[in-house]
């Protein structure tokens, strides 16, 4: 059983900032890419951004420069920092996994329930 649990989010002034996290816990023998996606209301799940387990990162055109992507693997856990927010940003924020077995199955991307993000003044 694997669980990733977000936290972090919640009303934030345009202009502000915000870092979410993400912990992984469960029976977890490796974790590989991370990723964190976002859904605003009416609007389909995009991507935010991605980060190997070697820290390499690649983001969404609309965060690129705003957004910063990090992980701290002895603690199964990533961050999402968003700098310069924006009413945009407004969505629900998810974390997803790619993460292997005890038991050696790899039976693909893990989700967490999401975490909102208000942008608003």
């Amino acid at each position: 059983q694997v669980q990733l649990v977000e936290s972090g989010g919640g009303l934030v002034q345009p202009g502000g900032s915000l870092t979410l996290s993400c912990a992984a816990s469960g029976s977890i023998e490796t974790i590989y890419d991370m990723g964190w996606y976002r859904q605003a209301p009416g609007k389909q799940r995009e991507l935010v951004g991605h980060i190997t387990n070697g820290g390499s990162t690649r983001y969404a055109d609309s965060v690129k420069g705003r957004f910063i992507i990090s992980r701290d693997n002895a603690k199964s856990t990533a961050y999402l920092q968003m700098n310069s927010l924006k009413s945009e940003d407004t969505a629900v924020y998810y974390c997803t996994a790619d993460i292997v077995l005890y038991s050696g199955q790899r039976p693909g991307w893990y989700w967490g329930q999401g975490t909102q993000v208000t942008v608003s003044s």
